[in-house]
């Protein structure tokens, strides 16, 4: 497991932290999810994704469906990230985004880690 990027963004009190590692196996995606939990104990949800060449995942973490892991994962497929796992800290501002501002935050968050590379 290896932290390659990190970017954060705010947004009406809302911050989303993303984080780009280099990974080898599920059960290393799995070791840095439940590391990132307990690093940000006051988080609402991390969603995030991943991709190697036969497989890949995501997770809404609550998130409406479809609105958080799926971006991400858009950006690991249009960019061809194969080993790499995007997960993104949300901590909840108190004001809902909606469905539609809340999946661009993800993809633009996602977008910048990568460029970050």
């Amino acid at each position: 497991m290896k932290l390659v990027s990190t970017y954060t963004y705010e947004i009406k009190k809302s911050k989303f932290i993303g984080y780009l590692y280099e990974v080898t196996d599920e059960l290393e995606i799995k070791s840095i999810i439940a590391s990132l939990k307990d690093e940000h104990k006051k988080a609402r949800h991390i969603p995030y994704a991943y991709r190697f060449k036969n497989t890949a995942g995501k997770s809404d973490d609550k998130e409406p469906s479809n609105t958080a892991g799926l971006p991400i994962l858009n950006v690991l497929n249009r960019n061809e990230l194969d080993g790499y796992l995007i997960a993104i800290v949300r901590y909840f501002g108190g004001t809902k985004l909606g469905a539609g501002p809340l999946l661009r935050t993800y993809s633009l968050v996602a977008n910048e880690v990568y460029k970050n590379l």
